[in-house]
């Protein structure tokens, strides 16, 4: 299984590129797997780049590997853009909202909800389970205030999360998750199949097996990048979603 991420530098040795395009993985069983540590030490061999774009186009993984991930790049000393190519659902929302910047197409969402899991147990232990639920979406809603500052209570944010609030560009706007909006996107979200059933309230739009027409060129590169994240559908099914 390839990467979910890729990092590249650019001509000039000041910028470059991260794509997240594909699920975010807590476990490393074999060299195709990523975890925050692989992620880390690929983002120091960059080097002291002043300005990193990041793409993403995920529906979400591992809560505390997204968070330490969003966490990075919020500290890192470069200018970090976020671009949501498509899709930032879930952790990948987090990861986002841990830029300097966000830029959504007006065709791309961010989805946002609560944690979540797969659990057995006697009832004491299901009650546990469900204050650390409760613990683990906090760190997340520190992530989107701090990202939104005077645009967004935690009031406004509970709700959106206890409802899987799928945001537009004009949305996340509005709320503070965004702060540019550019024209569509032709990149299909990387979300399809039995990923669907993990969510409740999918836009009809991203049922669509082809994707929309636009102005703006799409790369041959995106393109190898969004087929890979596809490809592992059936393995992000298995990973625990944490929710985010």
């Amino acid at each position: 299984m390839k990467k979910f991420w890729e990092m590249k530098q650019s001509a000039n040795l000041n910028e470059a590129e991260i794509y997240i395009y594909g699920e975010i993985t807590s476990s490393k069983g074999d060299e195709g797997d990523t975890t925050a540590s692989s992620f880390q030490k690929d983002l120091l061999a960059l080097g002291e780049v002043k300005s990193i774009k990041l793409h993403v186009n995920s529906p979400g993984g591992n809560v505390f590997e997204g968070i330490a991930i969003s966490n990075m790049l919020k500290t890192h000393k470069a200018n970090v853009v976020a671009y949501v190519d498509a899709l930032a659902a879930s952790i990948a929302s987090v990861i986002v909202a841990g830029a300097d910047k966000v830029i959504m197409y007006e065709n791309s969402m961010q989805m946002i909800h609560n944690p979540w899991n797969i659990v057995a147990g006697n009832a004491i232990e299901l009650r546990k389970h469900a204050d650390d639920l409760d613990a683990i979406a906090q760190s997340s809603i520190i992530t989107y205030l701090n990202k939104a500052e005077d645009k967004l209570t935690e009031e406004k944010i509970r709700q959106i999360m206890d409802d899987e609030t799928w945001l537009s560009a004009a949305d996340a706007l509005e709320l503070g998750l965004c702060d540019e909006i550019f024209g569509a996107n032709q990149i299909a979200a990387c979300v399809e199949g039995e990923i669907f059933e993990k969510f409740q309230h999918v836009p009809a739009h991203f049922r669509q097996s082809e994707p929309q027409e636009t102005e703006y060129p799409i790369t041959e590169e995106r393109k190898r990048l969004a087929e890979e994240a596809k490809a592992s559908a059936l393995f992000y099914q298995q990973q625990f979603l944490g929710g985010m």
